[in-house]
């Protein structure tokens, strides 16, 4: 068993694939090529964003939407610990200081009232009660859409309004879910996604966009994806990357896209039934949605006691499994310097010993979803019996 399945999609779509594969092997434009404003222009239209501006991945998504908003040392952008690396990293790059807000129990999101003491905090010099070196300049706020989730945004957005600052959301896994009406992709100032192939829109390979609907924020985009270009490749205005999005990648996120409503239907079907199954456990903690919100699901993820004895059970049975995160990144090494000890986001921190990940994609069949939950069962029986 596959824990996600990218072969049956590609059962599913290969004539379409490799009609846009040769396609660009044919008229050899293989930088910039027309299929990439195809699907900047499918894309944007897919979230209801004015603009979409691809990228080389998710991670250059982030920094070139830093970048526009010419972030820099001094400045403090507040974001969640319990998160892949590149949601601070970006932070780090341009000299500016990650906060770490603690997560919402049952979301696994930034907690909006946690990020406003945060905020308020960091004007005074102060971070998680450890002084800095002088009062940090707030300037944005990075919530992470955490396995497809969206955040809160109404309470966001409106304390950044209060405070003057910008909120970048990090819809790296969330592109597909919506939030009140409204798809990821436009909840936001601007947003970053990433295309990696694990990702509910995945390529084959590496890949991402910024969505925005400031003009003037999205054509800074697309001069710092390349080099920081001006009228010309040889007339740069400003400091940029090279983070274009490959033609070929291009090419093949557009039949993906053409399936993706269908996809994320699916995903929503098999998270209904493993909830509808493992609800009535015990002692677990199934993901909570909010009334109003649609997952992406690039995740299913159980919170359990004696996370380990769950683990090698569901291995013994056949049943792959991930750990989305086992260390919350105020505790990585990489973020020492700051000064962040245990305790400081303990939310975030009981999540990391405890949560683990089950097979999900659009294309698990009811015989493997069957087989999940009843090896799950087992492993609860065993793992609470002790």
């Amino acid at each position: 068993m596959e824990f996600i399945d990218l072969k049956k999609q590609y059962g599913r779509i290969k004539p379409r694939i490799q009609q846009r594969i040769n396609a660009v092997l044919d008229h050899g434009k293989f930088i910039m090529g027309p299929e990439v404003a195809e699907l900047e222009k499918q894309l944007a239209l897919f979230v209801g964003s004015k603009h979409c501006v691809s990228c080389a991945n998710g991670t250059d998504a982030l920094l070139l939407s830093l970048l526009a908003h010419e972030v820099g040392p001094g400045d403090a952008v507040f974001t969640t610990p319990f998160t892949f690396i590149a949601t601070a990293e970006v932070i780090c790059l341009l000299g500016a200081t990650p906060v770490f807000v603690d997560v919402d129990s049952d979301t696994y999101n930034i907690d909006p009232t946690k990020l406003e003491e945060a905020i308020v905090d960091a004007r005074k010099g102060m971070v998680r009660g450890a002084t800095v070196a002088k009062p940090l300049n707030p300037r944005g706020i990075i919530p992470v859409d955490l396995f497809g989730l969206p955040a809160d945004y109404d309470r966001i957005n409106g304390i950044a309004k209060q405070h003057g600052l910008f909120v970048l959301e990090d819809a790296a896994q969330s592109l597909g879910g919506s939030y009140k009406g409204k798809r990821v992709g436009n909840l936001a100032d601007i947003t970053a996604t990433s295309f990696f192939p694990a990702k509910p829109l995945g390529g084959y390979g590496d890949g991402g966009a910024v969505f925005t609907n400031n003009d003037v924020m999205a054509d800074r985009l697309r001069s710092l994806r390349e080099h920081g270009k001006g009228s010309h490749k040889y007339d740069n205005v400003r400091i940029g990357i090279n983070g274009r999005l490959d033609t070929l990648q291009a090419a093949i996120l557009l039949p993906k896209l053409e399936v993706f409503e269908s996809e994320i239907k699916a995903r929503q079907d098999v998270a209904e039934r493993y909830s509808s199954a493992f609800k009535a456990l015990m002692l677990m903690k199934v993901p909570h949605v909010p009334d109003g919100l649609l997952s992406a699901w690039a995740q299913y993820s159980l919170v359990v006691e004696k996370r380990d004895r769950y683990l090698s059970k569901l291995k013994e049975l056949g049943i792959p499994t991930a750990v989305y995160y086992p260390r919350p990144l105020h505790l990585q090494t990489a973020f020492a310097h700051l000064g962040y000890q245990a305790g400081d986001c303990p939310i975030a921190e009981h999540l990391s010993d405890r949560i683990f990940s089950l097979p999900m994609h659009p294309y698990l069949e009811i015989e493997d979803q069957d087989r999940i939950i009843e090896a799950v069962r087992k492993a609860h029986g065993e793992a609470t019996a002790e």
